[in-house]
């Protein structure tokens, strides 16, 4: 049998070789379309892609988001590549490593702090110290982190554009917002940039953050499957609100502060799922 010329093979080699780079690059540029692209809403087009980050080994599979609820409006969030962010971080993040990312919001000190440890590697304040909007957009390991600036009232009954942010983590198909020290109803405009959420970290204590029933008014407008309450002061403005989520939403009582969530069991029915706060100890790794 006649052998293909040395030519020959060469240039089959190289039109292989040209045809699985053309491949390899389309499908990694598809997955990469695919990790910055926000499920709940078209704006987020993962802007700002951020690097540097540890990553902590966790048992989470693909499709799984660990939240534990630490204390007051802080949360924290662990992804399947193992991104730990703290919400709300006020110096306190509860048992376990040092946060990776942490969000803060300026209402009150117990929401934000002046000193966040150096280590950090991402520290994101919910208003902006130099006035204007704060803006947040950035893809971090397997998260979309954005955020919606909202207004604050003032101490002497005035009002400050901008100073809370609403904080949206988009990971493992699931959008999960923080509002923060919501202080308003939300305005159309709100409702457009938030987009779908599919659970929401919600201030219950009706005085100091939103009233109750605009509180009530303003999730069943957010529709979103899960709504685990913070910020409540005392079991009373805790039980009020849950009143006032019926019968939309159904009442689930945890006997631990943490839960993993994975969007493929999301509640066909919405519910409420009251979280204890975490154990007062810590350690850093």
């Amino acid at each position: 049998m006649m052998q293909p010329s040395a030519a020959f093979q060469t240039g089959v080699h190289l039109s292989v070789a040209v045809a699985l780079c053309g491949f390899l690059i389309a499908l990694f540029s598809g997955v990469a379309q695919a990790t910055t692209a926000s499920r709940c809403l078209a704006l987020a087009d993962g802007r700002n892609p951020a690097s540097g980050v540890r990553i902590v080994p966790v048992a989470l599979k693909a499709d799984e988001v660990q939240i534990t609820y630490v204390t007051h409006s802080t949360f924290r969030i662990v992804t399947p590549q193992g991104l730990n962010i703290a919400t709300d971080y006020a110096g306190f993040a509860g048992v376990g490593p040092l946060p990776d990312v942490v969000t803060m919001n300026h209402a009150h000190e117990t929401h934000f702090t002046y000193f966040p440890d150096p280590k950090i590697k991402h520290v994101l304040r919910g208003w902006n110290p130099a006035g204007g909007p704060a803006e947040h957009h950035l893809k971090i390991l397997d998260t979309l982190i954005r955020n919606v600036p909202t207004d604050i009232r003032t101490w002497d009954g005035g009002r400050e554009a901008d100073g809370n942010s609403i904080f949206i983590f988009e990971v493992a198909g699931l959008c999960i917002g923080h509002l923060g020290h919501l202080h308003h109803e939300l305005a159309p405009d709100d409702l457009a940039h938030i987009g779908q959420l599919d659970i929401v970290f919600a201030p219950v204590d009706g005085s100091f953050t939103l009233d109750l029933p605009n509180m009530v008014k303003t999730l069943k407008v957010l529709k979103a499957s899960i709504v685990i309450p913070m910020h409540a002061f005392g079991p009373s403005s805790l039980q009020r609100f849950i009143e006032g989520m019926a019968p939309d939403f159904t009442a689930e009582y945890s006997d631990i502060p943490k839960v993993v969530v994975r969007a493929s069991d999301l509640p066909v029915r919405p519910k409420i799922l009251v979280l204890p706060e975490g154990p007062s100890g810590f350690s850093w790794d």
